[in-house]
């Protein structure tokens, strides 16, 4: 009878500890899995999130949705592939660029954050969003965090690039040299060839047409001078709410700030339920850390910004314990894809990051564009210092922290995550993920099968980047792979790997090496099609239209005459 009341008991607290617990949602940007203690790094320091490991689960085939920045966040906050919300994209450019395209997470979608604040949670977002902001005027605030079921916002809307920090480089000029360059020798040769043909008689041009051609070649150059050279001011800002308060952005103490808001949210909720998901502008380029950190790793300014993260993760596990509200937290750490090898500064410092012994980065679907770090930590519900090995994607944290706050999964849609606390528990072994499909931008790429009689997990390619150079591991001279045309090699059949033998896909199997290669492909294709029946045309949020720069949606602080500059948060 007493052990029947102990384990009563022991139920009883269980069940109340696993119900609307706090979650804090730890995002990295272009972190690799290979730069983490509990990853196996060996002289990258990170304490406060290797904690995380041994007190939690470390999942080690942890797969982002996409290897991009956007899509792979919307299939996040959605738990849906990203092209089942329109946020992939046809076009060669995948990602949001400027504040004032019109694209953007679309306001059908149902986020884990609008959920969560129905069930009564305080939401909130600090850091990088990436996934829109305006529709039809720069303050209708259509793709906005608060939005999208976030009671408050503090960081960026669209990301963290080169062009944000003087002195290092951008990420624009190359491609828009190569882009500009033909245009402008035609335009030239034409309006000169015209000119000619007028003079000697051959042609009579009106000079009144001669003159609009010059005058709108002159004006389109003078707008795109206008954008390149104020880029910074025009697209690079923070934001608190719907107000920008600092225009452009000052990477002074920047991670601070970022964790000190988060550290005061937290203190605000101790007695009820909160949402809070810091996503780091860390380790994306502009790299930057703060004088504290700065010069004290030994990977240079890449490896600074890793420990500055650490030590601010380490701040937020301080605070949970500091009001006693560690095991009713919830903590996920992870990246939104893999680290971004291509990344060279002009002194040619390497500013990318690690994959570890896997292929590829950023941008591609071989494993290290894709796999990437998996923590979960919740003292006394989850397992302390286990792992797994099972696929699981960034779109699991969506059924996961619903079902725990007791929402309704939305029944009028898909939802490819699957809840995570049965592995997290260990009341199962297996994934439910017996496929997932991969994408490159809006095109199927590869897919992944574990079939659950087996330990194999093969992995199929119907196309793949073409590295340049050749014998390189990435696109170093296109800064990132692309998905089509040229830049591709498509694959019949398919190529097949086998991850539990090659997690470095080195050797691709054949029919002479794997005698079961036809039925794996039969079976891949028949998931494909069921998978592709389950799709459904929506709107594409990255068409060119949605990604281009609208001058009326371009949120200022001040005036276009003033530069748009202002800085409240200083103050």
């Amino acid at each position: 009878l007493f052990l029947v009341i102990c384990q009563c008991v022991i139920n009883s607290v269980s069940t109340h500890h696993a119900s609307n617990p706090n979650v804090i949602l730890l995002m990295a940007d272009d972190l690799g899995i290979g730069d983490l203690g509990c990853y196996g790094n060996r002289t990258l320091r990170t304490p406060n999130i290797d904690k995380l490991a041994e007190e939690g689960v470390t999942l080690t085939q942890h797969i982002a949705a996409s290897p991009l920045c956007t899509p792979s966040r919307a299939a996040f906050l959605t738990g849906r592939y990203p092209i089942r919300s329109g946020m992939a994209a046809f076009s060669r450019v995948g990602v949001f660029l400027f504040s004032a395209s019109s694209g953007g997470l679309p306001s059908e979608e149902i986020t884990f954050s609008k959920l969560l604040k129905q069930r009564g949670y305080t939401t909130a977002l600090i850091g990088k969003w990436h996934l829109g902001m305006n529709c039809e005027s720069s303050n209708d605030f259509c793709h906005h965090p608060l939005s999208h079921g976030f009671d408050y916002f503090y960081g960026l809307t669209v990301t963290n690039f080169r062009d944000c920090k003087p002195g290092q480089g951008s990420v624009f000029l190359k491609g828009v040299q190569k882009s500009l360059v033909i245009p402008i020798q035609i335009a030239g040769i034409t309006l000169v060839s015209l000119a000619i043909v007028q003079y000697i008689g051959l042609l009579k041009v009106p000079f009144q047409a001669l003159a609009y051609c010059l005058l709108i070649t002159a004006i389109s150059l003078a707008v795109l001078i206008f954008f390149f050279y104020h880029f910074r001011h025009l697209n690079c800002f923070l934001m608190r709410d719907h107000q920008i308060i600092q225009q452009p952005l000052s990477y002074e103490n920047l991670t601070q700030r970022l964790t000190k808001e988060a550290v005061q949210l937290i203190g605000r909720n101790t007695d009820a339920p909160f949402l809070l998901v810091l996503s780091y502008l860390h380790v994306h380029t502009a790299l930057y850390a703060s004088e504290s950190f700065r010069g004290k790793s030994k990977h240079g300014l890449y490896g600074d910004a890793v420990e500055e993260m650490d030590w601010s993760v380490g701040q937020i596990l301080d605070v949970l314990e500091k009001y006693n509200l560690s095991n009713k937290t919830l903590v996920y750490f992870t990246s939104d894809q893999g680290a971004h090898i291509e990344e060279i500064s002009s002194s040619g410092e390497v500013h990318g990051g690690y994959n570890g012994i896997y292929k590829g980065g950023k941008s591609t679907n071989w494993e290290g564009g894709i796999r990437v770090p998996g923590l979960l930590r919740w003292p006394g519900v989850i397992q302390a210092g286990a792992y797994i090995d099972e696929p699981t994607s960034n779109m699991d944290i969506f059924p996961t922290i619903v079902k725990l706050a007791e929402a309704q999964l939305p029944s009028d849609r898909i939802i490819d995550g699957h809840d995570l606390m049965p592995l997290l528990q260990g009341k199962v072994t297996q994934s439910k993920h017996e496929f997932l499909f991969h994408y490159c931008n809006a095109y199927l790429n590869a897919v992944r099968w574990h079939p659950g009689n087996s330990k194999s997990v093969w992995k199929v390619f119907f196309f793949t980047p073409n590295f340049s150079p050749e014998d390189s591991n990435g696109c170093y001279d296109s800064h990132v792979c692309f998905c089509h045309g040229g830049f591709i090699t498509r694959h019949d059949p398919p190529l097949l790997f086998d991850l539990s033998r090659d997690p470095e896909e080195r050797v691709p199997l054949t029919p002479e090496t794997e005698s079961h290669f036809y039925e794996i492909l039969r079976v891949i294709h028949l998931a494909v099609d069921n998978h592709t029946r389950s799709l459904h045309a929506v709107p594409d949020q990255l068409s060119w239209d949605n990604l281009l720069w609208k001058p009326w949606l371009q949120p200022c602080c001040s005036s276009l005459f003033q530069s748009c500059y202002c800085d409240y948060d200083s103050e």
